[in-house]
């Protein structure tokens, strides 16, 4: 009995907490966030769609052609030992391809492929689709102060 009435004490101190604590916490509402974008973004592209990280990196190449793998790394703000499992996916998917710089080479270059280009353009779509579909309850005033927000936390990085 003693054990009965160790759960029923638990469940009435949790229902006597209508909000957690945890809900004060802006960086545990963004974690939440994340989770539910992340989840929808990977669904809407598929099991053999990119994930955030690969489909980041593609971006920055179509955008970018010739970028450096370090300044790839850069811009993603991962470690450039980060980047070689995601190159190698992009490059053995036939999406980008890896070319010498003139005059250094040491240093190789990042290229989109044709391929890679349509690839791109086709995730984009599916990814702003994703993105209308999981705002839909924001207006566009609201979208634009969420992203506003989101650039001055980002701006905080060193």
């Amino acid at each position: 009995m003693a054990s009965v009435r160790k759960t029923d004490k638990r469940i009435e101190d949790e229902a006597l907490v209508e909000t957690p604590d945890l809900e004060e916490f802006i960086g545990y509402n963004l974690k939440r966030a994340y989770v539910i974008v992340q989840s929808d973004f990977r669904r809407t592209l598929g099991e053999d769609g990119f994930a955030p990280r690969v489909f980041s990196a593609l971006s920055l190449v179509v955008q970018y052609p010739n970028v450096t793998s370090s300044g790839l790394a850069r811009m993603l703000g991962i470690e450039r030992s980060g980047l070689v499992a995601i190159v190698d996916e992009l490059e053995g998917r036939g999406l980008l391809k890896r070319t010498n710089v003139p005059g250094d080479r040491r240093v190789q270059a990042l290229v989109p492929t044709a391929k890679g280009k349509t690839a791109y353009a086709e995730a984009r779509a599916a990814v702003r689709a994703h993105e209308d579909r999981l705002l839909s309850n924001l207006s566009d005033d609201e979208k634009a102060t969420l992203m506003s927000l989101l650039g001055k936390i980002r701006a905080t990085e060193a």
